[in-house]
């Protein structure tokens, strides 16, 4: 019995671990609307093959309302929701929460990256916003970093500045 535990706690051991700094910053823009909702956000990182390789973070409505809880409208997030949220069962601990308001968002993902294979990837940003738009940004990087990387896409409508933040 020790021999197959030892066995297998030394296979995870094994599993590559990449020591680095991995910094999203996300920026909700004030719209001059009527009505305003706050948008729906998913962050994730896909491989090469463009399959979802981690989900970072999914911003939604989580008290429920009139209409039912918020998980109503997460399909809204069509590319997130065809690659990877029709399987998820939300909440997701320490992936979802709840929608945020106007503003720059700093976020952290160096434990949930940390275990990728290295390999191409891309950063992938997409906000829906109920009564609104529908928007995705896209921000390739290597893994693990060699050097330190920066990069950002801007964007037109229900996102603002999306900047990531890689130093090995």
């Amino acid at each position: 019995m020790r021999v197959k535990l030892t066995i297998a706690l030394s296979g995870l051991l094994a599993l590559p671990v990449h020591a680095a700094e991995f910094d999203v910053n996300v920026e909700i823009p004030q719209l001059k609307v009527a009505e305003y909702h706050r948008p729906y956000v998913a962050i994730w990182v896909e491989g090469a093959d463009q399959k979802v390789a981690a989900n970072l973070s999914v911003w939604y409505q989580q008290r429920a309302t009139d209409e039912g809880a918020g998980t109503k409208w997460l399909p809204d997030m069509r590319q997130w929701w065809r690659k990877s949220g029709r399987t998820l069962k939300v909440p997701v601990d320490g992936v979802t929460g709840p929608t945020r308001p106007v503003g720059k968002h700093a976020l952290n993902f160096d434990d949930k990256v940390a275990r990728l294979a290295p390999g191409a990837y891309t950063l992938v940003v997409e906000a829906t916003r109920e009564v609104g738009g529908r928007e995705l940004l896209k921000i390739p990087f290597t893994w693990p970093a060699q050097a330190a990387q920066d990069d950002k896409a801007q964007g037109k409508t229900e996102l603002g500045a999306v900047a990531l933040s890689i130093k090995p």
